[in-house]
């Protein structure tokens, strides 16, 4: 592995002698990286690959949804729209739960009880 490093530094080090490195688009400019730290550490590299190959996984495509659902019930006043929002919510969780197989209180917790009780009252 060392000597793989080694030919690695070398050829950095040719390449900015040659100046291959002086006209990259934002230079000077800090790097934007990503938070990735609610990924386990040995899905990483395989989520970033996949990401830049214009693919998501099911489980962060249904977060994604799950989450935009969420900010559009937190505005709805219409009862109607909220339960069938509502119910699309929960259908989406219990398919993001059924997944991976997690322990119950690492769930991802369905939205019925308070939503009930808010609508026909204690």
């Amino acid at each position: 592995m060392f000597c793989i490093q080694r030919i690695a530094e070398q050829r950095i080090l040719k390449a900015i002698e040659e100046g291959a490195f002086d006209n990259l688009s934002g230079k000077g400019k800090p790097l934007t990286l990503e938070d990735d730290s609610r990924i386990p550490e040995d899905l990483r590299m395989a989520y970033k690959i996949l990401k830049n190959a214009g693919y998501l996984p099911p489980e962060i495509s249904l977060r994604k949804e799950i989450a935009k659902i969420e900010d559009l019930l937190a505005g709805m006043k219409d009862t109607k729209a909220k339960y069938r929002q509502l119910k699309k919510l929960n259908f989406l969780i219990m398919k993001l739960n059924a997944l991976r197989p997690v322990p119950t209180s690492l769930e991802k917790v369905q939205h019925y009880e308070k939503k009930l009780t808010e609508h026909f009252g204690s």
